[in-house]
């Protein structure tokens, strides 16, 4: 008995002393001083081993990559656990730990077993307060394992018993934990609008029973919420109140900026005190002014975090903690959080040609992926299997975050007509696909999707059906592929022969029967602006016209989007004409010309100014006449000068070939799921630039149709 105590008495001393090693950031140290216990010759208890040994694992999860190591500790404390009768916490600890472990490596069929016997240990011991805070813990990360391979009913399943423990705990952090959790997954799954819907309704009345004092210090839950309703509301094209939940987030992330600051500034403040007062000449009266200072200080930081501020205001400078405890972790990295807002500015507001302050967001977002994946040491030409595979996940949400921000950089380019620059950033993304194609997967889908917008906007229309048929082929997504037919079907329109004007119909054929279907009206907007421009070729104008015009009203007052509102205008503009209404006519046109300047769209605006010809033409204006051709003589050098640069670059052909991006996956064992990790960033928000810049003119040669001439007329 007495040697026991003695041996407890080492082991508290030397844990001890790892502590102030931890606490001072000498983790290796730390590390040394505990394993002294587990390799030492003379037997400690069990119950101080097992203590020891999830001491040493937490440490190596949260500072290391050394996760065999930690694997190994965690699976010898699951061993000694079992000759211990009782000991209900350590035991729900080793099994959290060694889950999360599984989760890290990617083993997510072990991951599983081990959380179902956790819950089988949880579910025997009663219904106290601790079993039901370890019963949240297990469902969570069951939820979570489940999410990575793709079971979402279940995972929804485990979630909600998660919410109903908290309830029954009367927790609503914890409830609002599930809640955001479950609409994520709602969003992930997507297979009932109603069920997302209820979802997110449900998180808006869980918010409200947290108390106001304590909204602050769930700054997390707030971000989480926040971005989870900007993605539902973006899915559904309901920009007016998505932008409000950008507002919302942009004001958050300012003031948490501040916050940031006034931290460093209080904790400098601080540090300069600390050093003082281990001054050992300092007058009495001054080591008191400086100790009643040191506590102002404190106190100052403690109300900013609401917590014990020396272990948590530093961390909260970087961390995005959803709640305090019991609630422990991130969603994302703070980092990625608030690139994720940038990113969300600029979706909201691109179609509204907000391009000075998009871009302005996209290079802020830039600079902050970029810095990160830095800290994770992922250079220029480094790929997959270089990385570190406790980074895998982290690494994976940057990436993707990369990836969403160069695919809105392409798009704000081929829109302003700025196809150089356009280029250089399809050609990152080809690059940073190719060396990390299991992490990005999805999207070479993508990566076709741009390549088909910018073989279209060089009229290299037979390739760019080609690149929007191969993005149909490599997504799931019904939406993405049924965009993909409708932009190949306006290409194939574009080409102007018979045979590509029928493959077009059956392309947009299927699309059109089923489009209102679709979440939103993304889908609709642009398959009835394919479908009149078929209409249009079969020379059947009134029906045509009402085709537009419904769109125009959908693409105007739902989706938002000024590039497809400026091409709707232009074309029935030339309807218009065609059908002999110049009054009309001039109006359209002088609208959809203004829109198309806001957007810098020079395709567009020489579109528009060639039917502008045909009108002054029609109705004798010579002055006018004169006055237009001279400006679109100016608008088509500018934008010959423009298709010039872009074909004289060495990317240009690389992009346009008619080959299919490949990439060859590394040989890394379950690097897919180590690369879903917790929470996967899927906005799954389909892009659209619009329907493509170059016009299918001459429209403005159906005033022909109307006078009974003959001869085949290109759309």
């Amino acid at each position: 008995m007495e040697r026991h105590r003695e041996m407890e008495a080492v082991a508290e001393g030397l844990w001890g002393l790892a502590e102030e090693h931890e606490q001072r950031g000498e983790v290796a140290a730390a590390v040394k001083c505990l394993e002294a216990i587990v390799q030492s010759h003379v037997s400690f208890l069990p119950i101080v081993e097992v203590k020891t040994r999830l001491r040493i694992a937490s440490l190596l999860l949260s500072h290391s990559h050394n996760l065999s190591h930690a694997k190994s500790h965690l699976e010898r404390s699951q061993l000694l656990l079992k000759t211990i009768p009782s000991c209900f916490e350590l035991k729900c600890r080793a099994y959290s730990l060694l889950s999360q472990c599984y989760q890290v490596v990617g083993a997510i069929p072990p991951q599983k077993q081990i959380v179902s016997k956790a819950l089988e240990l949880v579910s025997s011991s009663g219904d106290g307060y601790p079993a039901k805070l370890w019963s949240c813990n297990f469902n969570s990360q069951l939820a979570c394992a489940l999410m990575i391979e793709g079971d979402y009913r279940n995972s929804i399943s485990a979630l909600e018993n998660g919410y109903m423990c908290a309830t029954d705990m009367l927790h609503p952090e914890l409830q609002m934990f599930f809640a955001t959790s479950m609409l994520h997954v709602h969003l992930m799954q997507w297979d009932d609008e109603n069920s997302v819907e209820r979802a997110a309704e449900r998180c808006n009345e869980v918010w409200e029973l947290i108390q106001p004092d304590q909204r602050q210090h769930c700054l997390g839950l707030f971000f989480y919420n926040e971005l989870l309703h900007t993605f539902y509301r973006l899915r559904i094209c309901d920009y007016k109140k998505a932008s409000q939940h950008v507002e919302r987030l942009d004001a958050a992330m300012k003031d948490d900026l501040q916050r940031g600051q006034h931290i460093q500034e209080l904790t400098a403040q601080l540090n300069f005190i600390h050093q003082r007062l281990a001054q050992f000449d300092l007058h009495h009266n001054e080591r008191s002014a400086l100790y009643s200072q040191q506590v102002e200080l404190q106190n100052q930081l403690r109300a900013i975090n609401g917590l014990n501020y020396s272990s948590n205001s530093q961390a909260s400078m970087y961390k995005l903690l959803l709640a305090p405890p019991p609630i422990d972790g991130e969603w994302l990295p703070k980092s990625a959080v608030f690139a994720l807002i940038d990113l969300m500015a600029v979706i909201v507001g691109r179609p509204k040609g907000v391009f000075k302050e998009g871009v302005r967001r996209l290079q802020s977002g830039l600079h902050v992926i970029e810095e990160e994946l830095a800290k994770l040491g992922i250079r220029e030409g480094m790929r997959e299997s270089d990385i570190q595979r406790s980074d895998i996940w982290t690494a994976g949400v940057y990436l993707m975050l990369l990836m969403h921000f160069f695919e809105n950089k392409v798009t704000i380019e081929l829109t302003r007509s700025e196809f150089v620059e356009a280029q250089k950033y399809l050609i990152q993304m080809k690059d940073w696909y190719v060396r990390f194609p299991t992490m990005l997967q999805g999207c070479d889908c993508v990566i076709e999707m741009l390549r088909g917008h910018y073989a279209h906007s060089l009229a290299c229309f037979d390739e760019a059906t080609f690149h929007f048929i191969e993005a149909s082929k490599l997504t799931e997504s019904r939406s993405i592929q049924s965009m993909c037919h409708v932009y190949a079907a306006v290409s194939y329109i574009c080409i102007g022969d018979v045979e590509s004007s029928s493959k077009a119909m059956d392309l947009v054929g299927p699309v059109y029967k089923i489009m209102d279907s679709f979440v939103g009206v993304r889908e609709k907007t642009c398959v009835v602006f394919a479908y009149g421009l078929l209409l249009t070729k079969q020379h059947n104008l009134q029906e045509a016209r009402r085709n537009f015009a419904n769109g125009l009203r959908v693409a105007h007052q739902q989706l938002g989007n000024i590039q497809l509102v400026s091409q709707y205008l232009t074309i029935l503009g030339a309807l218009a004409l065609a059908l002999h209404d110049t009054v009309q006519a001039g109006e359209i046109l002088r609208s959809s010309l203004t829109l198309a300047k806001t957007l810098y769209d020079v395709p567009t605006q020489v579109w528009v100014l060639s039917v502008f010809g045909d009108l002054y033409h029609e109705m004798n204006e010579k002055a006018n006449e004169l006055e237009n051709s001279e400006y679109e003589r100016k608008k088509e050098d500018d934008l010959q000068k423009r298709l010039s640069d872009a074909q004289s670059t060495v990317w240009h052909l690389e992009l346009v070939d008619k080959v299919r991006i490949e990439a060859q996956p590394p040989d890394i064992m379950d690097l897919k799921r180590a690369t879903a990790g917790p929470s996967k960033v899927d906005l799954d928000i389909p892009e659209s630039i619009g329907l493509p810049n170059q016009p299918p003119a001459p429209l403005s040669r159906l005033r022909e149709v109307d006078n009974g001439r003959s001869g085949k007329r290109k759309l």
